[in-house]
């Protein structure tokens, strides 16, 4: 017995109660017609209740045996949700589109589920279908902001300016993407600090991305003293990068004069290297340049003002 069936069993009873002759007037009416009828009242009362227990022992099979279709409707969505994970992750697809198939799945999967359960319930699938469209419609009036996100999600699946992996810069953060949902995007701070930025803000944001290409250009600037030697200092440069076996050979990395300062020669450094080894590359050239600056006599000067005063 479906549920609708057990709605018309209590519907039934109910109007067999309301046949009873009991006169819509007033209170006292009705005590004195229970009073004057009592068998016949309690007869009636006592159908009803029999009538909604009969229904409700009906529709115990049909409860019973959807409460074990969604039993095991559940558990063979979980081994098709393997299964699809596992033959996702044989493929080389990207896996940021790779994750955004696997959660399809499982929302498309689950519906299905929820709309055979209610159809052995008696409830038709185009009533669930009705009822799961005009659901659609009231959440995305009411998650305007939301639907943005998701709008986004898709338009980073489809247009890919970063992946799983990169180190980007967007919206005045910085980091390692980790995760890429629908609705946000997760990076991981160089400080180990998880960021989650809303889809539609990312899609329709500046971004900086600092691993799609192979190599890096590490920019660094060094100053010596006017009395100093530049040839000297850039040659000592240039053979202390030729050392470095995370410094690139091609590009060629370039050392030159940058400007005349205030108060000292700069130098630009620009070596190469792979993403992944920037800033090791940093730090290791600004220790190694100033201490072959100072094995080398080049002195590394800091900011002074010269006062010359003239005696008249």
């Amino acid at each position: 017995m479906s549920i609708f069936n057990l709605v018309s069993a209590a519907e039934s009873a109910a109007e067999s109660v309301a046949e009873a002759p009991v006169q819509e007037t007033t209170l006292n009416d009705a005590v004195q017609e229970l009073v004057q009828n009592p068998e016949e009242t309690v007869s009636k009362i006592g159908e009803f209740f029999q009538n909604m227990l009969n229904a409700v022992i009906g529709a115990i099979p049909t409860i019973i045996m959807a409460v074990i279709v969604l039993i095991v409707g559940l558990i063979l969505c979980k081994l098709v949700l393997k299964l699809i994970s596992k033959g996702l992750d044989k493929t080389k697809i990207d896996l940021t589109v790779n994750n955004f198939l696997k959660q399809c799945s499982k929302i498309i999967l689950y519906v299905l589920l929820i709309t055979v359960v209610l159809s052995m319930l008696g409830i038709p699938a185009t009533s669930v279908v009705t009822v799961i469209g005009t659901a659609g419609v009231a959440v995305g009036l009411a998650l305007q902001s939301s639907l943005s996100n998701v709008a986004g999600g898709i338009m980073l699946m489809i247009n890919k300016p970063f992946k799983i992996g990169d180190y980007i810069v967007v919206s005045g953060v910085e980091g390692t993407v980790k995760q890429i949902t629908i609705l946000y995007t997760r990076l991981d701070s160089a400080t180990n600090q998880a960021i989650f930025i809303p889809n539609g803000q990312v899609s329709g944001a500046t971004v900086i991305n600092n691993s799609c290409n192979d190599c890096r250009r590490v920019d660094l600037t060094f100053s010596i003293s006017y009395e100093d030697d530049y040839e000297k200092a850039r040659t000592i440069v240039l053979a202390l990068l030729d050392k470095n076996d995370k410094i690139l050979k091609t590009p060629a990395p370039t050392v030159n004069m940058l400007e005349h300062g205030a108060s000292a020669i700069v130098l630009a450094v620009r070596p190469w290297c792979k993403p992944s080894d920037y800033w090791d590359v940093y730090f290791s050239v600004t220790e190694e340049v100033r201490a072959a600056f100072i094995s080398g006599g080049i002195s590394i000067p800091f900011d002074q003002l010269d006062v010359h005063v003239v005696k008249e």
